[in-house]
C-alpha cells in the first residue's frame, strides 16, 4: 500500500452493455474502504504506459544486433568448400535444422501481421496452418527421397536430372525472380517495426528517410555474418533467433494479460463475444482467403511448393546428416509451426480486448503496427528492447536464409554450368560476391514495398504466382515417367500464366492460385508430352 492509501478491498469489476451487433465494456474500480474509513470510492482505471523506448531498452537492442553478428562471424573459419559454405558440411543435427525451418518462413511479416488479423477479425488463418501440416508430410515422403539421391546442392539440379538444362534454368530464374520480390516486401516490415519503436528519436527525419536507415540497418548487419559464415552461420543464428523472439512474445502474452483488468476471463469473454476465437468457415468462396476449404487444400498445395520448391527451405533440408534427419526435422516443424501461429493470433485477441478498454489516442491505420505499438508503448523498460530486439530477430533470420538460397542457386544453377573448370576457391568468392549482389536488390526492392498494402498477404500472393508453375512442374518430374522437358516447359508457361490472371484480372484468393496453377502446369504439362515426347537422353537419366 502507498503512503496515504486508505485501507480497504480493492475489487474490478468490467461492466458491459450489449446490444444485438455489439458489447460496449465499462470498467471499474471499486475500493471498499476499512471500518471508520470513507464507505466507497469508484475510480476508472489508469493505463500503464511507458511513453516509448529508453536508453535501457536501446541498449538491449544494441546488445543483440551486435552480439547475433559476432556469434555469426564465429563460423567464418570454416567455409573453404562450396559445399561447407552451401550445406554446412550435412552435420547440422536434426533439431537445429528444425527450428531453423520455422524461424527461415517466420519474417517479420509474421510477427506483427498475424496479431494483426486476430485484431481484425479471428482465427481463420489457422485453416491454413492445418494445411501446411498435410504438405509438409508430403514433402517428407514424396520430394525428400528425390533430394538425397545424389550430390545435390540445389532444388534445381532435380529438374536438370529429370528433365534437363532447359528446364532446370526455367525453375530457377522464376526462383530468382520471385523469391527476390517477396523478400522485398518481407524486408519491408522491419522498416514499420523500427519506425513505430524508434519514433521519438528519429523526429528530424520524415518517413522514407527512417525506412531508408531501418532497412539499411537490418541488411547490413545481416549481410555480414551470412557473407562470412554461409549456412552454417545461418541455421545457428535462426536457431538463437528463433529462441529470442518465442520467449519474447511469451513475455508479451503474459504482460497483455496482466494489464487486462480482470485477465483471462475479461478477455475470454470480450474475444469471444466479439467472434475472435472463430477457426472455421464453411463457406465455399474463391473470393474468401480463410475458409477450411481454402485453408486445408490451398494450404497443403501452397506447404508443397514452399518446402519442395523453395531453395530457401529445400537448401536446408539438404543441410542435414541423412535422409531421415531431414524428414524428422521438417515434420516436427510443422507442430512448432502450429503453435507459434496460435500464439501470434491470440495475442492479437488479446491487444483487442486491451485496446476496447484503453483506446488508443490515435486510431490504428493499418494492423501491422498494433502489435508494435503496444510492445513500444505499454511494456515495462528493458522487456519492450527485447521484444523489439525479438521482432528484428525474425527479419534478420530470414533475410539471412533468403540471401542464402539466392546466391546458391545463382551460382550453382547458373555460374558453374558456364564455367564448370572454376575452382572451388573462385565459387566461394563469387558465392559471396553473389550474396552482395542480392542484398543491394532486396534493399531497393524493400524500399518500393513501401507502397504496399497488408505486408503478410502481398508477400504470401507474390509467392504463390510462382509456386503454382514450379510445384506443378516438379510433381511432373517425380510422380510420371513419360513427362517430356518441352511438355513441362508448356504446362509450366500455362499454370504460370493462370496464376498471373488470377492475381491480376480476379478476385481469387491467393490460397487458391497455388492449387489451380500447380493442377494446370501437371495436366497441360502431361498431355503436351504426348504431343512432344522427351528425348532418349533425357529418358535414360
Amino acid at each position: 500500500m502507498r503512503p496515504g492509501e486508505t485501507p480497504g478491498v480493492h475489487f474490478t469489476f468490467i461492466e458491459y452493455e450489449q446490444n444485438e451487433n455489439s458489447i460496449s465494456i465499462h470498467p471499474r474500480i471499486f475500493c471498499f474502504a476499512a471500518p471508520g474509513a470513507p464507505a466507497l470510492r469508484m475510480q476508472q482505471p489508469q493505463r500503464k504506459c511507458t511513453m516509448g523506448l529508453n536508453a535501457l531498452d536501446l541498449g538491449v537492442i544494441v546488445a543483440y544486433l551486435a552480439g547475433v553478428t559476432l556469434f555469426g562471424l564465429h563460423f567464418r573459419r570454416k567455409q573453404q568448400t562450396l559445399k561447407n559454405y552451401f550445406l554446412a558440411g550435412n552435420v547440422i543435427p536434426w533439431w537445429a535444422i528444425s527450428l531453423s525451418i520455422v524461424a527461415a518462413e517466420t519474417s517479420t511479416l509474421t510477427v506483427i501481421s498475424v496479431p494483426g488479423m486476430a485484431y481484425d477479425k479471428d482465427f481463420r488463418f489457422l485453416q491454413l496452418v492445418m494445411g501446411y501440416l498435410i504438405g509438409r508430410v508430403v514433402v517428407s515422403f514424396v520430394f525428400i527421397p528425390q533430394y538425397f539421391r545424389g550430390e545435390l546442392v540445389t532444388a534445381y539440379q532435380l529438374m536438370e536430372r529429370r528433365f534437363g538444362q532447359k528446364l532446370r534454368t526455367l525453375t530457377a530464374g522464376l526462383f530468382l525472380a520471385t523469391r527476390a520480390a517477396a523478400e522485398g516486401v518481407r524486408v519491408f516490415a522491419v522498416a514499420i517495426v523500427v519506425r513505430v519503436a524508434l519514433g521519438g528519436l528519429l523526429t528530424g527525419l520524415n518517413d522514407f528517410q527512417r525506412d531508408f536507415c531501418a532497412i539499411a540497418i537490418v541488411t547490413l548487419l545481416t549481410l555480414i555474418y551470412t557473407f562470412e559464415g554461409g549456412m552454417a552461420a545461418a541455421i545457428w543464428t535462426d536457431v538463437v533467433q528463433q529462441t529470442i523472439y518465442v520467449v519474447g512474445t511469451l513475455v508479451g502474452f503474459f504482460t497483455i494479460l496482466h494489464l487486462v483488468p480482470g485477465g483471462w476471463d475479461t478477455v475470454h469473454t470480450v474475444a469471444g463475444h466479439a467472434g475472435k476465437f472463430r477457426v472455421f468457415d464453411y463457406s465455399f468462396n474463391f473470393s474468401a482467403t480463410y475458409t477450411l476449404w481454402s485453408g486445408i487444400i490451398g494450404g497443403a498445395f501452397l506447404n508443397t511448393a514452399t518446402h519442395g520448391t523453395d531453395q530457401l527451405i529445400v537448401q536446408r533440408l539438404l543441410s542435414a546428416r541423412s535422409q531421415r534427419q531431414s524428414q524428422v526435422a521438417l515434420l516436427l516443424s510443422g507442430v512448432a509451426i502450429l503453435f507459434q501461429f496460435s500464439l501470434f493470433l491470440m495475442i492479437g485477441a488479446m491487444l483487442f480486448v486491451f485496446y476496447r478498454i484503453f483506446p488508443p489516442a490515435v486510431a490504428f491505420t493499418r494492423t501491422d503496427t498494433i502489435f508494435p505499438t503496444f510492445v513500444v508503448s505499454h511494456m515495462p523498460h528493458i522487456v519492450s528492447g527485447l521484444l523489439i530486439s525479438a521482432i528484428l530477430a525474425a527479419a534478420m533470420s530470414n533475410l539471412s536464409a533468403a540471401l542464402n538460397s539466392l546466391s546458391t542457386t545463382t551460382i550453382v544453377d547458373f555460374y558453374m554450368r558456364i564455367h564448370p573448370e572454376s575452382t572451388e576457391t573462385r565459387r566461394v568468392q563469387l558465392s559471396r560476391l553473389a550474396m552482395v549482389g542480392w542484398a543491394l536488390l532486396l534493399f531497393a526492392l524493400a524500399l518500393v514495398a513501401r507502397h504496399g498494402g497488408k505486408v503478410l498477404e502481398v508477400g504470401l500472393s507474390i509467392m504463390s504466382v510462382a509456386y503454382g508453375a514450379l510445384l506443378g512442374v516438379f510433381l511432373l518430374g517425380v510422380l510420371t515417367r513419360t513427362a517430356s522437358e518441352r511438355g513441362a516447359m508448356a504446362g509450366m508457361i500455362c499454370g504460370f500464366s493462370l496464376d498471373i490472371y488470377l492475381w491480376l484480372c480476379t478476385d481469387v484468393a491467393f490460397t487458391w492460385y497455388v492449387v489451380l496453377g500447380s493442377s494446370t502446369t501437371f495436366i497441360v504439362g502431361y498431355c503436351s508430352s504426348w504431343i512432344m515426347p522427351q528425348t532418349e537422353m533425357n529418358l535414360s537419366s
